[in-house]
């Protein structure tokens, strides 16, 4: 890391509070607390405040010269050891797909007949040694990190907005008692959080760059490869989500009927149905509902997901573009967005992107707030986490990942003092703007700590799970799981993921090992704090699956681990971009030999996105697709036959599904009829109840033909004994072991 002693501090008089001052006059005692508080009112005390503060100037630091990658040694032919280590790893990744895996390019197919890991490993470690030796001489590496700026924090604060606003927090703390929002509540909240960010947030003025025509011109040009690869990912995020997944399953029903009860008013801050839930995905489902017509459906929250996985892509760009420059973010941007596991945990309509989305911003402006020391980077990163904390339990780690990723900045550059100071200073300003937007989280963790932490713990074990092995024989086991998944097996949940295949394609598999690698080298060659966090963030990031203790059959799991595709997909960049600077460098053979190297450079990574282009897209659209679909019910063909009923005899009040173990939730094909809030349920032991109804009824019942103890067959005696003149009828479904009977009384 290229550190310089003579770090600049911005001109500001020194009377002028700080905020390490601030809060130690204000947190001195109860007595110099209100003493304070109560100068806030004297004029004379507040003119003193305002001019002092009144002395922040616009403040422009020259960034220190940019950590330059070490230079590849040009060479009159390509680097055969580059090369050849590419071709070993796709070979390894290859041989660790699951049995009977296809990929068809044109008329060409390859197949393998099985797995064979050793041979796979001892491939890859062949690889490793060939990318090593390349980085040796110097004909690999991975490209520089962005300049780093010398300033200091001024330390500045505006006292009396900062006061308000903590005046504010208190307020909407208190008025969040009862699990609700309301306008009240809300006001004084945004009002908080507004106050607070102008409390803290500095002047600071970009600098302009005068760039040449031809810069222009280049920049004009990648604006419009970034939109060609945009829509190419926007192709695979949107395309047959209709269909894609196909069926709905309980957790949805849980959703649908959470979502419906905020269309009825109930505007909760946590929705302790089925475990507890937070917030947004239930608000940002209605206003989908709302924008696209669709309704309180399936369709309405897969919408939403979807959604939710294109609006993390951007910061996974800029995260890409922050390690390595515009070319590593492209290229991260198109493995992310076309990477299956980010597509299939975006299109099952759950929270489970919610993860990723507040993971992307939160590291993108730490990281760019600890290279540009730039107070309103760790302001944003705060509000970004703290929002998130309303998303999916998952990202509770990230308050852990923040300290950790401030910690190894500090201690790689702790023989600058000024720096430690300020990086306290920033962990504090990160951590009260989480706080800020965490408020009615916070409010309702206080009267119901048991519901907010049930979820998670009920993972690490308790007195009614107990664990089924010493805890830290279970860890390191799942550790090993969940760090196997991205290029072995992503475990045996069928909702959520093509099972016990790779995380990571082929392509993106190997260059994820190989930038491993490359970063491993880096870190020992230059220290650099980036380079050990971007590769300890795999690991952290997916400790909400690996500290599932208590079920360790749960891990791995894709939408658990979710964050640390992130950064993954990052690291393939990376990988890639180093890949193609080493067949790049300039050659001694002339400018006809840099052309020839320049079209085989690109010519390469494009067959690698199409390569890994043709496998995904197997892998959501048919893979995933049949596997979902012959692991769901077919709920929608049961509310088909809701909806029939109620078009020829105007009512569904006499149509009840019988329940029997292991088959469908019976809220959900009402969901599909458009009747969200009903449950078609009629215990068997209820069925005579009906006979007193009047007009034509309709029952579902259990059916299967190959198997006898799958079908419900007292059932139907029962409905016989009940209605001697009804008609029963078989619903053959698509799906062997999806049938199910339907058995109607005066029926014309």
């Amino acid at each position: 890391m290229n550190n310089n002693s003579e770090l600049q501090t911005p001109d500001f008089q020194s009377e002028e509070p700080t905020v390490l001052d601030l809060f130690k006059s204000i947190f001195k005692n109860w007595k110099s607390f209100f003493n304070f508080l109560a100068s806030t009112f004297d004029t004379a005390r507040r003119e003193q405040i305002n001019r002092s503060l009144a002395e922040e100037r616009e403040v422009i630091v020259e960034p220190l010269p940019e950590p330059v990658a070490v230079p590849l040694r040009p060479g009159t032919a390509f680097s055969w050891r580059v090369l050849v280590g590419l071709s070993l790893a796709l070979l390894a990744q290859y041989m660790l797909e699951p049995p009977g895996y296809v990929v068809a390019l044109g008329s060409f197919q390859m197949e393998k007949s099985g797995q064979n890991a050793p041979i796979a490993l001892g491939i890859y470690a062949l690889a490793f040694g060939l990318i090593i030796w390349s980085t040796v001489r110097r004909e690999i590496g991975l490209p520089g990190l962005s300049p780093e700026h010398n300033r200091l924090d001024p330390e500045t604060v505006r006292v009396v907005p900062l006061i308000v606003s903590a005046l504010l927090a208190f307020g909407a703390y208190a008025s969040f008692g009862g699990n609700l929002f309301h306008w009240l509540n809300v006001t004084l909240w945004l009002l908080a959080i507004v106050f607070f960010v102008y409390a803290l947030w500095l002047p600071y003025r970009r600098m302009r760059m005068e760039r040449t025509p031809q810069e222009r011109r280049r920049l004009i040009l990648w604006g419009l490869l970034l939109v060609y690869v945009a829509a190419v990912v926007i192709f695979f995020r949107v395309y047959q989500v209709d269909t894609v997944p196909p069926e709905p399953f309980s957790d949805h029903a849980e959703k649908i009927l959470d979502v419906y009860g905020v269309s009825q008013g109930e505007t909760r801050i946590f929705f302790p149905r089925n475990t507890g839930r937070e917030a947004i995905q239930m608000y940002w489902t209605l206003l989908v509902s709302w924008i696209f017509g669709t309704g309180l459906s399936f369709l309405s929250l897969k919408i939403g997901t979807v959604l939710l996985g294109l609006l993390t892509l951007p910061y996974i760009y800029l995260l890409g573009k922050e390690f390595g420059g515009m070319r590593v973010g492209l290229f991260a941007l198109f493995f992310a967005g076309i990477g299956y596991w980010p597509n299939v945990i975006s299109r099952v309509g759950l929270r489970f992107p919610l993860y990723p989305l507040f993971v992307a911003p939160t590291l993108y402006y730490l990281i760019r707030g600890l290279r540009t020391r730039n107070r309103n980077d760790f302001i944003l990163s705060g509000l970004f986490l703290g929002l998130g904390l309303h998303g999916y339990s998952p990202i509770r780690i990230m308050p852990i990942v923040v300290v950790i990723a401030i910690g190894l900045f500090v201690l790689h550059n702790f023989r600058f003092r000024e720096l430690r100071r300020d990086a306290v200073l920033w962990l504090v300003v990160l951590g009260l703007a989480a706080l800020v937007v965490f408020i009615p989280l916070l409010r309702y963790t206080f009267d119901n700590p048991d519901e907010f932490s049930y979820r998670a713990l009920s993972r690490l074990g308790s007195a009614e799970t107990p664990l089924p092995e010493p805890a830290l024989q279970i860890f390191f086991s799942n550790l090993w799981n969940g760090l196997r998944m991205f290029n072995w097996d992503d475990g045996d949940i069928w909702v959520h993921s093509v099972t016990q295949r790779p995380a990571l394609g082929i392509v993106s598999g190997a260059l994820f090992l190989i930038g491993i690698v490359l970063l491993l080298v880096r870190y020992i060659r230059e220290r650099h704090w980036l380079d050990l966090f971007l590769l300890l963030s795999i690991p952290l990031l997916a400790l909400p699956s690996i500290l599932s203790l208590a079920y360790p059959g749960e891990n791995p799991a894709l939408n658990r681990a979710g964050g640390a595709y992130v950064t993954a997909f990052v690291i393939v960049a990376l990988a890639l971009d180093a890949i193609v600077s080493s067949l790049l460098v300039a050659t001694k053979a002339g400018r006809e030999s840099g052309k020839l190297r320049a079209g085989f450079a690109w010519g390469l990574v494009i067959v690698l996105m199409l390569w890994s282009g043709v496998q995904n897209y197997d892998l959501i659209f048919r893979q995933y697709y049949e596997s979902y679909r012959n692991g769901s019910w077919n709920t929608s063909q049961m509310g088909a036959v809701i909806k029939g009923f109620e078009e020829t005899y105007g009512t569904t009040e006499t149509v009840w599904i019988v329940p029997f173990p292991h088959w469908v939730d019976t809220r959900l094909p009402g969901v599909w009829a458009g009747i969200p809030n009903r449950d078609f349920a009629r215990w068997r032991e209820n069925l005579s109840e009906t006979v007193q109804l009047p007009g034509p009824k309709l029952f579902l019942v259990k059916a299967h033909q190959q198997l006898p103890e799958a079908n419900d067959s007292e059932t139907l005696d029962t409905l016989w004994e009940l209605y001697p003149q009804g008609n029963l009828e078989l619903y053959d479904a698509d799906v062997s072991g999806q049938d199910f009977w339907m058995f109607s009384v005066h029926v014309q």
